[in-house]
């Protein structure tokens, strides 16, 4: 079974949300077959869309990310995204992801009976995400709705009626076998949280040139210097000033990679300012002087 292999880069607005859009109004539903290998630095960063995503890991392993979780998911297993939650993926080589995303709307009409008592309960619950394995039961069973779902993508033959009565059927078991009790303060707070969040990390991403302050980052989601640390800790694992030294970094090994830019200028571009402590910072990062990843970088590209 062949696929046509989409290289996607994702490209986020100011609040991360991924500005593409899966499918289209008369088919809500689009396809990927990716290799993380083809992103930059083997990571899809962190976005987030309206579309319901579905992945499956066909090789390798994923490092994800959803809100304040990170796991490890593992070749043969998968994994749903809810609508509107922020994530990444992540992996330390080659790995094979097979993806769909819909709108909701595509299992239902917004105004059917099924959409009200089958749909909008899950997408409106505390439910961010929920992983497949093969060794439970039902869960096995909605893995191989999933592959049955990619395999149609290389039909010609009623692709699309297939695709939506496998995506139904997929729905029914994870309608069937998830909790979707919620307290409604709980999924309230934690709507806060992230989007405090969201907000600093577009304030850093917006201003990372400048010599920004923790306070700054806090006080554009007005949040104390505390809370923003917490946040940060909680969902990134990072402190605020880690993730600002980090975004930088990944600014600048893009540079590397794509331009032939001086070094020294290349750290003053990126907010560093001092290529003394550039060069420093980006060998312990990458494990490679900025020169060594240009120069592996570039091999790479001709290689292929």
């Amino acid at each position: 079974m062949k696929f046509n292999v989409s290289y996607n880069k994702i490209v986020t607005d100011e609040n991360l949300m991924e500005t593409i859009q899966h499918g289209d109004n008369s088919y809500p539903f689009h396809f990927y077959y990716e290799n993380l290998a083809m992103f930059d630095f083997n990571c899809i960063e962190w976005h987030w869309h309206t579309e319901l995503e579905f992945l499956y890991v066909e090789s390798g392993t994923v490092t994800v990310w959803i809100g304040e979780k990170q796991f490890t998911l593992s070749e043969g297993s998968g994994i749903f995204i809810n609508s509107r939650i922020l994530h990444r993926f992540y992996s330390p080589v080659e790995a094979i992801i097979p993806n769909f995303l819909c709108m909701p709307s595509f299992i239902a009409p917004q105004d059917s009976l099924i959409f009200q008592k089958y749909v909008l309960p899950i997408i409106s619950s505390s439910i961010t995400f929920q992983i497949f394995h093969v060794g439970v039961a039902w869960q096995a069973e909605a893995l191989s709705i999933m592959k049955q779902i990619i395999a149609a993508q290389n039909s010609v033959l009623s692709n699309e009626l297939m695709t939506a009565s496998l995506v139904q059927r997929f729905w029914l078991e994870i309608y069937e076998n998830v909790d979707i009790s919620y307290e409604k303060d709980c999924q309230n707070n934690l709507s806060s949280s992230e989007a405090r969040l969201q907000l600093m990390m577009q304030y850093i991403h917006l201003n990372y040139l400048r010599n920004i302050s923790l306070d700054e980052i806090a006080t554009h989601a007005m949040a104390s210097k505390s809370t923003a640390l917490n946040l940060f800790r909680k969902y990134l694992h990072v402190t605020p000033v880690k993730y600002l030294i980090n975004y930088r970094l990944k600014e600048a090994a893009i540079l590397l990679s794509k331009t032939e830019k001086k070094v020294n200028t290349i750290s003053d571009e990126t907010g560093f300012n001092n290529v003394e402590y550039f060069c420093r910072i980006f060998k312990k990062h990458y494990h490679l002087t900025p020169s060594e990843y240009r120069n592996e970088k570039q091999w790479k590209s001709y290689d292929r």
